[in-house]
């Protein structure tokens, strides 16, 4: 590529590697990978799915995909730091733009989020998916269920444990994986959620390394218990950004106190290289709420952390 080129986004000729070019201008996708239609060739497919409408507290995550894709193209320009080596030169990473549904049938939606990441899913790229709210979550692991089997194992970074008791199977970003659980989706015994801190006596079986225990452990300490229930499962890793502190992550429309800090869930993702990701979603950031875009920032780290971690794999 000339280096005097820009708008990586439409320009790029080849899927792989990292070209520099001005941070501040062009197409945003997400950290400068090429739009495509086509999925021949592709590892990984990026996608959002603007969705807030299943959001219990303050709506807005539904700019969350543009948000995210804008604050990644300030880290596009090099190998991000301390990896041992840049995800984009082994794996062909793509942007395919949005999923599209109809936000006046709501009810239709989930249906509409679960065939846009088989269709993609089934043509072989994984699939990193940019929220939208925490729902999100539930059509895309009925997509990977279908392509890699079920159970699924998950692991879960949030502030939530978002398994609240739920007769209706309703669309709320606080019961989905309640319902994946009780239909098998996910195996709550080889599944870890890291990073609660509201109340939910019922673990559903899942195993639970709480905020208070992150801090009390230590990184090193929750990357063994995770890996230890983990094994070598197929994982879906699913990260609200709800998990970091508000004073890392205010744009998300249910903060709470006392969460991790971005470099605790940035070193535990990195200490779970080797797991057997198949699938992946970065969701809640609603930039309305956002000071200086840091929740947005903080959210394209922790995507390209999961692209490494499918990258070592």
């Amino acid at each position: 590529m000339d280096k005097f080129e820009s708008d990586h986004a439409i320009n790029r000729k080849s899927l792989y590697g990292t070209t520099p070019e001005p941070t501040y201008a062009g197409v945003a996708s997400f950290m400068r990978r090429k739009y495509v239609t086509d999925l021949a060739g592709v590892d990984v497919a990026v996608t959002g799915v603007p969705l807030d409408t299943a959001t219990t507290n303050r709506p807005g995550a539904r700019f969350g995909p543009r948000a995210v894709r804008n604050a990644s193209t300030i880290m596009a320009w090099e190998k991000p730091y301390g990896m041992a080596f840049d995800p984009f030169d082994k794996l062909a990473v793509a942007d395919v733009g949005d999923c599209f549904f109809d936000h006046g049938k709501p009810e239709a939606v989930p249906a509409a989020i679960e065939a846009h990441a088989l269709r993609i899913i089934e043509q072989g790229p994984a699939l990193l998916t940019l929220g939208g709210d925490h729902f999100v979550s539930y059509p895309l692991l009925k997509a990977h269920a279908k392509k890699h089997g079920a159970p699924l194992s998950l692991l879960h970074f949030d502030a939530h444990s978002d398994t609240w008791a739920d007769e209706d199977d309703r669309i709320d970003h606080g019961t989905m994986f309640y319902w994946a659980a009780k239909y098998g989706i996910v195996d709550p015994a080889s599944s870890v959620q890291i990073g609660l801190r509201t109340e939910n006596p019922d673990t559903l079986g899942f195993n639970v390394v709480d905020a208070a225990r992150v801090h009390q452990i230590g990184i090193d300490a929750v990357v063994a218990e995770a890996r230890a229930h983990l094994a070598d499962k197929p994982v879906y890793v699913t990260f609200d950004i709800d998990c970091l502190d508000p004073s890392y992550a205010p744009g998300t429309g249910t903060p709470v106190c006392g969460g991790l800090t971005s470099h605790q869930a940035m070193s535990i993702l990195r200490g779970m290289q080797g797991i057997n990701v198949v699938g992946m979603d970065v969701v809640e950031v609603a930039p309305a709420y956002d000071v200086g875009e840091i929740t947005a920032l903080a959210a394209s780290h922790i995507a390209m952390e999961m692209l490494y971690l499918y990258a070592c794999r």
